[in-house]
């Protein structure tokens, strides 16, 4: 067994003080404050006074190995052109792990992406959860997270590309609708034994695993008026969503009302410019509305927006409203696997995968950085 003693260490959950993280393969083992007696083989990898230990970060929403550092923009692949509703597309099949950003996010304890297809379109495709610190998809592909779909302004400023697309937000809540009340249609005929799952078009069937649970939607929105459009949604067709973005909310109670209809959020991306008006009410300082609301919330990047790598930074604003720095860790770790879906990851304890940062200090200052990155018990970055 491979052990880290740290001075500090943040669990996901909690603040701890001078334990013994130990590790045998890609599984955390043991955690105490004591060496295991059973354990006489076990090495103490590292130790010092400073030594401060986080589990290994998550940005829960991305666009990181489709938008690549070094590229010229018509070469990102984040939207997809050809038609405004078309969940068959898989964002895993627009990422090329070379991006350069993958080892900087790395090198700074960030080692899981969900990466999302963008909000250009009203249905955007499949959202995955990858790990950052591996050669090639086969290899980084966890597990599905959603479908993504958006509200608001985006979906309706594409015109100008392919297919059949709203001019309006109407129109495009109107086509949403379109296709779940055709799906709750062709529930209903294959219950009745009218149809077979073969006669299903396969965009059909995609709304009918949302309808029945297997899909949860990843909802691209800022406005408050089109978070109650969502929650509407959720009310009439029952469906299982995650309100992505919400950084127009500028009121505690829309916040809330997320909470009472057990949506619960990716927030961010914090610290981005502004650029358009369905932003015009955002600001660090709706991040308190957040946290008064107690809505379940992690925090994103939306790499490239902000550099996933500085994903950590964001979190500041929330030290500054009373979030305690063990919680806020807790919105790139543990809150962002559970919102996602990621089993075994995000937490320091035993039975958790040994993804894990160690720090040369507090994470929070400024003078700080990872000094070991370990990814599944692998090293995957070494700086001592």
């Amino acid at each position: 067994m491979k052990l880290i003693k740290s001075r500090k260490l943040f669990d996901g959950v909690d603040e701890k003080e001078n334990l013994l993280i130990g590790f045998e393969g890609d599984e955390i083992k043991y955690v105490g404050s004591k060496k295991p007696e059973e354990e006489r083989d076990s090495e103490i990898i590292q130790e010092g006074d400073d030594i401060v230990v986080t589990p290994a970060f998550i940005d829960s929403h991305s666009h990181i190995g489709m938008v690549r550092s070094g590229e010229p923009g018509n070469e990102e692949e984040s939207n997809e052109q050809m038609n405004s509703v078309y969940p068959l597309v898989n964002a895993l099949h627009s990422i090329y792990m070379d991006d350069p950003s993958f080892a900087e996010s790395v090198e700074s304890g960030v080692l899981y992406s969900t990466v999302l297809p963008g909000s250009g379109n009203i249905i955007g495709g499949k959202a995955v959860l990858i790990r950052n610190f591996v050669q090639d998809i086969e290899q980084a592909y966890i597990m599905d997270v959603g479908i993504k779909a958006a509200l608001g302004y985006n979906p309706r400023s594409t015109m100008e590309w392919k297919g059949n697309r709203p001019s309006t937000r109407m129109g495009a809540v109107a086509m949403l609708r379109e296709n779940f009340i055709k799906a709750r249609k062709m529930q209903a005929l294959l219950q009745k034994e009218k149809k077979v799952i073969d006669e299903v078009e396969p965009i059909t069937e995609v709304f009918m695993d949302i309808l029945s649970g297997r899909f949860k939607m990843m909802f691209h929105v800022h406005k408050e008026d089109d978070i109650m459009v969502l929650i509407q949604l959720v009310k009439e067709f029952g469906i299982k969503a995650i309100a992505n973005h919400c950084c127009d909310v500028h009121r505690e109670e829309v916040f809330v009302a997320l909470k009472a209809s057990s949506i619960p959020i990716i927030y961010g991306p914090m610290d981005a410019f502004p650029y358009k008006v369905e932003l015009k009410h955002e600001s660090w300082r709706n991040a308190e509305k957040l946290l008064k609301s107690g809505a379940k919330f992690s925090v994103m990047s939306d790499h490239p927006v902000i550099l996933q790598r500085n994903i950590l930074y964001s979190l500041r604003h929330m030290l500054r409203f009373g979030l305690s720095k063990a919680n806020a860790i807790s919105k790139i770790t543990k809150d962002a696997a559970e919102i996602t879906g990621l089993k075994n990851i995000g937490q320091i304890k035993p039975g958790f995968k040994a993804s894990l940062v160690v720090w040369n200090g507090d994470p929070f200052s400024l003078s700080s950085h990872p000094i070991l990155v370990i990814g599944e018990g692998r090293t995957v970055y070494d700086q001592r």
